[in-house]
This record gives C-alpha cells, structure tokens and sequence, in this order.
C-alpha cells in the first residue's frame, strides 16, 4: 500500500497555532534586516524607539520557538518514517540536505541572514546522530546545551542546538501528543517564566551587543509566549487563533522563503533608509505581508494538503511524489 494512502496521523492544531504566531514574529523582526540587506549599516550609540521595542518585545523571542518545534517536527517525521520504512534515517538525512540547499539558494540570491541553512547543518550534527541515543541522553544534552553554550559561543544561533534536541526529547516523551490537555501546567510555567525575565530583560537593555542576557532574555519570553498561547488555546479564543495562525503555520516554509521576496519589494515602495524606518512603518510593512500572506495560505490550502515548497520538500524527503490536492 502507497504510503499516501495510509491512516495519516493527525495534525496536532496547537503546532500549527504556535508556529504561526513564531512566523510572524520572525516576519517583524527580520523586516528591517532584509530591507538593508547589500547596505552598510551604521551603528550609533543612542538606539532607535524602533531597536529599543523590538529587543524587549521581538529581538531573538520568536526563532527559540521556531528552533524548539523543529525538534519537535523532525522527532514526529522520525516516527512516522519508523512505520513506513526500515531506513528513516536515510529518508531524514535527505529532508535535512533538501532544506540546506533551499538555505544556500535563499542565502546567495536574496538574504544573507537565512536560518534554514543554519538549521540543516544542526541537524545533520546534532539531531540526526540524537535519534541513537535514549530520550533520557538527548533531554540531559539539550539541558546541557542551553544551560552552557551561549556563554561559551554567544551569538543569535548559540541556542538552536539544545532548543532542537529539547522539542526532540519532548517529544519521545509524549508531551507533545498531550499539549492541548492541560491549562493549569502551561499558566503555572508561564507565570515562572514571566517572572524569572523580568530581570534578565532589565539586564538586558543595559546591554549593546548581543549577550547571554540577550540568548536568556529571548529564550524565556519565548516560553512566556509559548505557553501563553496554549492557555488561550483552552478559552474561546481558540477557534480566531487556528483561523489567524493556523494556515500561516501549516505553510510556515513557504512563507518565510516569500516573506524575503515581499519584504525586499516594499523596500523599493517606502524608500528612505530601512535603518531609520518608524516604529508604524516596520509594524505597517509586517502587518501587509502577514494579510497577503494569511489570505494565499487560506486560499491554497482550501484546495491542497500543504503548500508548495512543503510538497516539494516532501517529495524529495520520501523520493515520491505526494498528492497535492485536498481529497
């Protein structure tokens, strides 16, 4: 039997919810980078109302959530490809080269600033060879990682190896399957979160340069945002969530590729130095992107399983071509 016909497993809603909400995060805190991609950026000493928002409220707060649920993801696949193949390591290996070529392209043609090729090469380094060891062994690395190296090696990618192995172990241990059971847990540790940043976000704004303060300031406001998201998931406001981020999420590759094309077109529209861009431009240029984007992510995937470059992501992961169109 085709493994397209087979009992699909069910999309977990809150996935798709959370990585909605972290795409577009992503979307304004990238606009200005984009924007002066190919210029010389000036640094001066008194940052801008605009710098100032963004690093309380954006600045490295939402890819710790992207990096968290591609653990996640990767550890779903693996278990999914474990029933259909006797090599889903193989199948893996292929997913990973697959993304880091489409990371090199979009790197030299559009963006120096791409992720998606720092995210193959952790995975091949990192996740892949975690799927030999026991769930116990990549939980106490990723404690280990994200405890250690951003004060070792710092920079805005210091966190992505032990974020990836953290949703990989949250995963083997089914905390994944059992996200959308429980208000009480993720308020509990939200709150924790929330109160724990409040100093290391005070620290923070003391700083110029990225710091451990910045990693650790980003990564708990990440999980502040994260279980904020699954709290309001249990309320009413569950069924405008998966109507808002939901379509954004299930097409969160397709977006972020577009989301470099459409910010580098608006720059030709607003003009001026994207550097000094107001607070209201940068909002008015995410807000924009995030419509077309909402309302072609809707449109498509009222009549197809997934979106473009996920298909064709697909069909080079499985060496298949899946179907395309929504039975």
């Amino acid at each position: 039997m085709s493994y397209e016909l087979r009992q699909r497993r069910p999309r977990i809603a809150a996935l798709d919810v959370i990585r909605g909400f972290a795409l577009c995060g992503i979307l304004l805190a990238n606009v200005q980078p984009i924007a002066n991609a190919g210029r010389t950026v000036i640094l001066e000493g008194q940052a801008s109302p605009t710098d100032l928002w963004l690093g309380l409220f954006v600045e490295q707060r939402f890819y710790p959530i992207f990096s968290l649920l591609f653990g996640v993801g990767f550890s779903l696949l693996l278990n999914s490809a474990g029933e259909r193949t006797a090599r889903p390591r193989l199948l893996l290996t292929r997913r990973l080269l697959a993304l880091l070529a489409m990371g090199v392209a979009h790197h030299l043609l559009l963006w120096e600033g791409d992720i998606l090729a720092v995210y193959a090469l952790v995975g091949l380094v990192v996740l892949l060879p975690s799927t030999w060891l026991p769930r116990w062994a990549v939980a106490g690395l990723a404690a280990v990682l994200l405890t250690g190296a951003p004060a070792l090696a710092g920079g805005p990618f210091s966190l992505v190896p032990g974020l990836f192995l953290l949703g990989s172990a949250l995963t083997r241990y089914g905390v994944t399957d059992r996200i959308e059971r429980s208000t009480r847990v993720p308020a509990a540790l939200g709150l924790l979160l929330a109160v724990l940043a409040v100093p290391v976000v005070w620290l923070q704004v003391r700083e110029v340069r990225f710091t451990l303060t910045l990693a650790l300031a980003g990564l708990l406001i990440a999980g502040v945002y994260v279980c904020g998201t699954l709290v309001l998931l249990r309320t009413p406001l569950r069924a405008v969530l998966e109507s808002v981020f939901a379509p954004l999420g299930r097409m969160a590759l397709t977006n972020y590729l577009t989301a470099t094309v459409l910010v580098l077109a608006a720059t030709r529209l607003v003009g001026g130095v994207p550097q000094e861009w107001s607070t209201a431009t940068v909002l008015a240029i995410a807000g924009v992107i995030i419509a077309v984007q909402w309302v072609w992510s809707a449109l498509w995937l009222s009549h197809y399983r997934q979106g473009p470059v996920e298909w064709l992501w697909r069909w080079i992961t499985w060496a298949r071509r899946p179907a395309l169109r929504a039975s």
